[in-house]
């Protein structure tokens, strides 16, 4: 293939470079998710947030989770718990249905704006009390619900497992299938609302590639890493990508400063 064809891999609207990019940080939130259990979805997240509308984003973002989640749950299959997982899936059914209805209306201010104060909740804010199985479908609708418009809602649904009492390796193969079912529902959503993937198809699939590299070298490192440090790195990222995202929404409500 020539170099002059790359720029029709690439959707009209996104630079060449700012895609290359995207297929970079794919594999480093991969290796994040693999290794700690979550964070890699939502920092991918806020980094696409800076290049692309949210009438874009959430469902690109969504394609991508997809595969990235599928990785984690194909390379730890044996570790799922699908007594939790079944539940969960049938709460996000209903979740996305009621989110889908009113999540396409969102301006883009108001998207960053709601989009970087969930990251500072996500970063800072307590998890939600003990749920328990019986309240695992509950669990599934709110956060689909909240997947409908923020994209990335893996701290609340990991927040929802980590009271359940599982092991590390269960944790993270449960929260991977968890989040396959979320984002699959999710993207049929937005398909049927009519959204087309087609033009985004081979940086999606870029990115899913390179994200898979990255789940497979973060599950190497999995039982390694302490997760204070990493913990306060993240904590740190997602409050500076909060903020420009809330920076962003504001300019865009009330016009450049300065």
């Amino acid at each position: 293939m020539d170099l002059a064809d790359l720029p029709s891999l690439v959707p009209a609207d996104l630079p060449l470079w700012a895609a290359a990019l995207l297929v970079a940080v794919s594999a480093g939130t991969s290796f994040i998710a693999a290794a700690f259990g979550l964070g890699g979805g939502v920092v991918l997240l806020a980094v696409m947030a800076t290049f692309l509308p949210v009438s874009i984003l959430i469902p690109v973002h969504g394609v991508v989770q997809i595969g990235s989640n599928a990785g984690r749950t194909l390379v730890m299959a044996r570790h799922i718990r699908f007594d939790i997982l079944l539940p969960f899936a049938v709460g996000s059914v209903i979740g996305v249905a009621v989110g889908g209805l009113i999540a396409v209306r969102l301006p883009d201010w108001l998207f960053n704006i709601g989009l970087g104060l969930f990251l500072l909740w996500a970063a800072w804010g307590k998890a939600p009390p003990a749920m328990g199985r019986r309240m695992l479908a509950l669990g599934g609708a709110v956060s689909s619900t909240l997947t409908m418009f923020f994209g990335a809602t893996g701290p609340f649904v990991a927040a929802i497992l980590k009271t359940l009492g599982l092991d590390r390796m269960q944790h993270v193969g449960t929260f991977a299938a968890c989040m396959v079912a979320q984002h699959c529902l999710k993207v049929v959503v937005f398909g049927l609302l009519g959204f087309a993937y087609a033009p985004w198809l081979p940086l999606i699939v870029a990115m899913i590639a390179t994200g898979f590299i990255g789940t497979l070298i973060g599950r190497r490192v999995l039982h390694g890493l302490g997760d204070r440090r990493f913990g306060i790195a993240l904590n740190t990222i997602l409050t500076l990508l909060a903020l420009r995202l809330i920076w962003l929404g504001i300019e865009a409500l009330f016009g450049p400063f300065g």
